[in-house]
């Protein structure tokens, strides 16, 4: 079981910054892939970074350029600075991580969310 804790949300004007953090603990050591999704009101939950265990990034087009993935390996934390925020970007952050079975089944483990709020 791995549990992950968000923190870093808040209101902030357009064009502003904001840095995430999920602080993951349990069965750290066996987490493959961490990173974030959001999901705004009425809109399905999406991807916005994610990084694996080899050091690789992904990022959805809409906040590449903008938004940077890092991790402290030894503080099992993963961070998101998200810079040139926009209106759009308004929604619940989740921290997702998900680790592989012995069997190679997908585990996922969601954090309870954070709010990101920008304003025009």
């Amino acid at each position: 079981q791995v549990q992950l804790v968000e923190s870093g949300g808040g209101l902030v004007q357009s064009g502003g910054s904001l840095r995430l953090s999920c602080a993951a603990s349990g069965r750290t050591s066996t987490i493959n892939t961490i990173g974030w999704y959001r999901q705004a009101p009425g809109k399905q939950r999406e991807l916005v970074a994610t990084t694996s265990s080899g050091g690789s990034t992904n990022y959805a087009d809409s906040v590449k350029g903008r938004f940077t993935i890092s991790r402290d390996n030894a503080k099992n934390t993963v961070y998101l600075q998200m810079n040139s925020l926009k209106p759009e970007d308004t929604a619940v952050y989740y921290c997702y991580a998900h680790r592989l079975s012995a069997l190679g089944s997908v585990l996922p483990s969601w954090g309870q969310g954070t709010q990101v709020t920008v304003s025009s």
